[in-house]
């Protein structure tokens, strides 16, 4: 099959299912078309919700599946690829944070949603990295455990100065190697161009850019500015995205490296193999308990309600 009729295929068979396919934006270009949601992880468990289809399947890393399952228990969830983890996500355990909080009882445990269902069921409340800086400010308490990664808690914890934030050493691998030498030579070789930066990114980096945001929030400052051309400072993925959407700007890779290897993992041939196997056991589908799920859950609830 070529990739068309592959594409082909599957929106024919999610028709057929009653399936809606998520999209991480760092999934690859043949995938974010027969994609019915594309976005971050929060934006993609949210449209979950609002979808009427019976079976979900979704195209990113495994903590995000579990998101979407735990905020629609009743529809059935597949991850296309069933070894596509996150390394971040599976930093810190439920153990530590617990011990953690027999040490630190006064303190407010913030946790990046990009962290496993067991790690949430000891955390207070999720954040994303667009709402982080928003509803951190929301908390009452002054001391907050902000895991796992430490470079958006330090970059939180610079815009809130008025808050004790403890950071632990975690963070994600793909974006924690971009260097500011890196970051300095992309900025030299295109002077006229804004450079957008993740902050997952570290402190020496984000410090270098004209914008901080979420993969969303850098897409639509890319897509909202009247500049033309842009560095992109995270997956390389989303350069290639946005070059798509706005072909009369410029996107430039800080650096070809910043690839996420288990995003790049998942492909065609897997989302139609999950759309023929969901109903034979072949497919790998998302299994919590109840009890799991109202757990982990309050800390999302809990986000839903400091952010709305």
């Amino acid at each position: 099959m070529t990739v068309r009729e592959l594409q082909d295929a599957i929106i024919k068979l999610k028709k057929e299912t009653n399936t809606a396919i998520l999209a991480h934006s760092y999934q690859a270009r043949e995938i974010v078309e027969i994609a019915d949601y594309t976005g971050d992880s929060y934006k993609l468990s949210v449209d979950a919700t609002k979808t009427d289809a019976d079976n979900i399947i979704f195209c990113g890393v495994h903590f995000m599946a579990e998101t979407a399952k735990m905020l629609s228990p009743q529809k059935r969830v597949f991850l296309a690829n069933k070894n596509a983890g996150c390394p971040m996500a599976e930093q810190m355990d439920k153990d530590l944070i617990a011990h953690l909080r027999n040490k630190e009882p006064d303190r407010t445990v913030v946790a990046y949603i990009n962290t496993t269902a067991q790690l949430k069921t000891v955390c207070d409340v999720c954040v994303t990295s667009s709402s982080a800086l928003k509803i951190v400010n929301a908390i009452e308490n002054e001391k907050i455990l902000f895991i796992p990664d430490c470079n958006l808690g330090a970059w939180v914890r610079d815009q809130c100065p008025d808050k004790d934030i403890m950071l632990l050493n975690g963070g994600c691998p793909t974006h924690a190697a971009l260097t500011a030498k890196e970051a300095k030579a992309a900025k030299a070789e295109h002077p006229d161009a804004l450079f957008l930066v993740h902050p997952e990114c570290v402190p020496q980096v984000t410090h270098l850019a004209d914008y901080v945001g979420s993969t969303s929030g850098i897409m639509d400052f890319a897509r909202k500015s009247d500049a033309k051309e842009f560095i992109i400072g995270t997956e390389t993925s989303i350069a290639e995205h946005l070059q798509y959407e706005c072909p009369d700007k410029k996107f430039y890779p800080v650096t070809k490296d910043i690839v996420c290897r288990n995003m790049k993992i998942t492909t065609l041939p897997d989302v139609y193999n999950t759309l023929t196997g969901m109903d034979n056991g072949e497919a790998f589908e998302i299994l919590m308990s109840d009890e799991l799920i109202t757990s982990a859950r309050k800390c999302i609830d809990e986000m839903i309600r400091l952010g709305g």
